[in-house]
Order: C-alpha cells, then structure tokens, then sequence
C-alpha cells in the first residue's frame, strides 16, 4: 500500500462544531424568535449559493431573515452565528500534530464570512497550507471535482490522501476520485483508523 504523505480534513463536525448547520439554525430560531417553517424554507432556496460563494452573508441574511423589520439588529444576528462555533480539541491537536509530517489540506462546505471568521479564529492556518472551501472554489462535497481539484492543488496521487469527514455522504467523492477516507465518530476512533492506514501518530 502506498505511504500516506497528505491529510485532508473536513472542518465542521471534525475540527470544531458546525457553522450553520440545522442545529445552529434551531438556535437562531429559538433566540430571535423567528417561524422555522417560513425561515428554512428560505435558508434552502439560497443554501448552495451561500455556500459556494455567489451569495454574501449580508445578501443571505438580508433575505432569509430582514425581509421583514425585526427587533434586533443585522449585526446582532451575525455575532450570534459566530458565537456558536466552538472547538473541537482533540482532533484539533491531533491535526496540528500531524501537520509537522503530512501535508494537510482543508475541503469543507462553507459559507465565504463563517469560512474566513473560523479560520482566524480558531488559526486554522497554522494547521493546513491549504483551504479548498466552497465558497472559494464555486464546488462542494460530495461533488467528485472538489476532491479532484484537492489533489490537483497538492498534486499528491490520490492513493497517498487520506479524506477525512464526519458524514458518509461525504465520502463518496473522495472514494470515486481514488482516496482513502475515514468516517469520523469521535477523536479516538480517529485516531485508530488513522493509525490502521499506517498514519503516524
């Protein structure tokens, strides 16, 4: 079996917790007092274009939320949906680790200001030399061409990258474009499959 020499991540549900994700939205829903119904169905009309980058946040929010007057400000939803991304340690640590000996790469479904916010604030950067995000590169996963780009940006054979993601949905691409990949459930059941496809830990 080829050695391993590049570590792709997914960022929501592996490094730290979602950025928007239906449980992050209930949340919202819940604090400003907003009719779930009327405000998913919104959110999913614009969810692709958000996260592939076509849409800003404030564009996104100006539909999806200030359509109508509210009691609270733009500003005061947008800091709530930064307060609720949080780190995810153990995995953190891990992935900084391995980052000494791997080239390690980010590929996440991701909204443009969430992206960038979660990235310095978390200094995602320290860990991965490259962020192949979303709303970046106009793709998301599970579409086959975000993997494909991945490892024409790293030009690493797919064989030598390990995919590694929280959902199985997600897995699908990186397999098709010939990656191994590992389904992520918690930090330590991260770390023996990392370790079964010979990944030094």
């Amino acid at each position: 079996m080829p050695a391993i020499r590049a570590l792709f991540w997914d960022v929501g549900g592996v490094l730290l917790t979602n950025a928007w994700d239906h449980e992050e939205r209930d949340l919202a829903v819940e604090r400003f007092l907003l009719s779930k119904p009327e405000f998913e169905a919104r959110h999913k009309e614009l969810v692709h274009a958000f996260e592939e980058g076509k849409v800003s946040l404030d564009d996104y929010l100006g539909r999806v939320v200030f359509y109508q007057p509210r009691t609270f400000t733009r500003e005061e939803f947008k800091q709530f949906m930064f307060s609720l991304s949080k780190p995810k340690p153990q995995s953190l640590e891990l992935a900084r680790r391995l980052s000494a000996n791997y080239v390690t790469a980010v590929i996440n479904n991701e909204s443009r200001e969430l992206n960038q916010y979660r990235i310095q604030k978390f200094e995602l950067a320290e860990i991965s030399t490259l962020f192949i995000s979303s709303c970046f590169v106009g793709l998301r996963k599970p579409d086959e061409r975000i993997y494909r780009l991945a490892l024409e940006l790293t030009q690493h054979a797919p064989e030598e990258c390990v995919f590694i993601d929280d959902r199985p949905e997600n897995l699908t691409g990186a397999e098709k474009a010939g990656m191994k990949t590992v389904l992520m459930k918690d930090a330590q059941q991260l770390r023996r499959d990392l370790q079964a496809l010979a990944v030094g830990i």
